[in-house]
């Protein structure tokens, strides 16, 4: 992405803070998916938890045949905004630590494979699925095919916090649950799967192909007895595919050499970041500068907030870059910024500029497309930054959603 073109939108009386997603950078990726599916045969769905603007699921669909959600309400946007009620023919796949019998039955409205996190949960809701599927056999409607989500014990996050396998993880089933399924109920071990259609694992977090190439071996050595009896498996997400240094030639070979190890089972690819990364920023503006003490950098407090709109810069963390802008001391002019609300560690962090800033001036953090609209949050009452959706070849802006005390107020009681 050359964060350059931003430059080219007129931001005058725009409101701040506001996310923008540039339509350009978003094709661009999704033109990419659209390769790996047309040489692979996967088939590439959008992880809502990481991106949900449906302001945009018009142009995503042309590129990517379904979304996952990993709640009712994610379900029910998919279902709504991404498949048009069922109308563009879109999947809806569901993976979920846990379902609640209260929500399950609207659940199935929704999906078109869930994904069963525990084989307590299979159990617990099987009948409820086989109901289902045979009134809607019966009907001439969509019927729901079921995975169970599998913990391969193979650890590849550098975050704890976002580490699937993580020691002690609730995210998956392991090996030893299937040993004990087969002891317990006297079954062999090549019939605990009865009834179900898939598997499903995650264990990537931004990360390039040899994880997913070292992931699916632990995979196949542990379930491998499995995958030529099933019909799909879902490699998760977590895959950086569209970022400059991925290797998109060794994916493509690593899926169609798995396809022809297990007589062509159908994979699936669940991205959230690689749909969106690189396509977009959060403007934000300089409400106050406030000089510091002799050694500190003068605070400039922003209409953003880290905790409140940006909340992986405080849980992952990273840096949030800002367009024109450098580590503290690079250029002539440096300042601690820092967020709206009233919490004393919402800092977004130290950097310089060339010139000195000043009330009102705007200022662009890159690549807030992922986890940023999805997490945000109205804590101390701060509103919830706009959203729009930008052409940078062209400079045409269009905001699509401006929040008002509503969303703050509807949200309590």
């Amino acid at each position: 992405m050359n964060w350059e073109d931003f430059r080219r939108l007129d931001l005058k009386g725009v409101p701040t803070p506001i996310h923008i997603i540039d339509e350009v950078a978003l094709t661009r990726n999704l033109e990419i998916l659209r390769d790996v599916q047309k040489r692979t045969g996967a088939r590439i769905i959008l992880a809502l938890k990481a991106f949900a603007q449906f302001s945009v699921f018009d142009l995503i669909r042309k590129h990517l045949p379904g979304a996952t959600a990993s709640s009712l309400s994610e379900a029910r946007l998919a279902y709504e905004e991404y498949t048009d009620c069922g109308a563009t023919g879109g999947e809806v796949h569901i993976c979920a630590p846990a379902y609640s019998d209260g929500e399950f039955d609207e659940l199935l409205k929704y999906g078109d494979h869930i994904v069963f996190n525990s084989f307590s949960q299979w159990d617990r809701f099987r009948e409820r699925v086989i109901a289902y599927n045979d009134a809607a056999r019966a009907a001439g409607a969509k019927t729901i095919e079921c995975a169970l989500r599998l913990n391969p014990e193979h650890s590849e996050g550098e975050v704890p916090l976002y580490d699937p396998c993580a020691p002690g993880s609730r995210l998956g089933t392991r090996w030893s649950a299937f040993e004990a399924r087969a002891r317990e109920n006297n079954l062999d071990l090549d019939d605990l799967l009865e009834g179900l259609d898939g598997l499903h694992f995650h264990t990537l977090c931004e990360q390039n192909v040899q994880p997913l190439e070292r992931t699916l071996a632990a995979v196949e050595k542990k379930f491998g007895r499995y995958l030529k009896k099933l019909k799909w498996i879902n490699f998760g997400g977590g895959h950086h595919i569209t970022r400059p240094d991925y290797d998109v030639e060794r994916l493509c070979n690593l899926i169609l050499d798995f396809r022809r190890r297990n007589e062509n089972i159908e994979v699936y690819l669940e991205p959230g970041e690689a749909v969106v990364l690189g396509t977009g920023v959060l403007v934000s503006r300089v409400l106050d500068i406030v000089p510091g003490e002799p050694g500190e950098f003068p605070s400039v407090i922003l209409d953003t907030s880290a905790t409140a709109h940006m909340p992986d810069t405080l849980e992952m963390p990273y840096r949030a870059e800002i367009l024109g802008a450098g580590e503290a001391g690079r250029f002539a002019h440096s300042y601690r910024l820092g967020g709206l609300t009233c919490l004393a560690g919402d800092v977004i962090g130290e950097y310089s500029f060339e010139n000195e800033l000043s009330c009102g001036e705007e200022l662009i953090f890159l690549d807030m497309s992922h986890y940023t609209m999805v997490k945000n949050t109205c804590f101390n009452g701060v509103g919830l930054p706009a959203i729009a959706t930008a052409n940078t070849h062209s400079g045409e802006l269009s905001v699509a959603k401006v929040f008002g005390y509503e969303s703050y107020r509807d949200r309590l009681s």
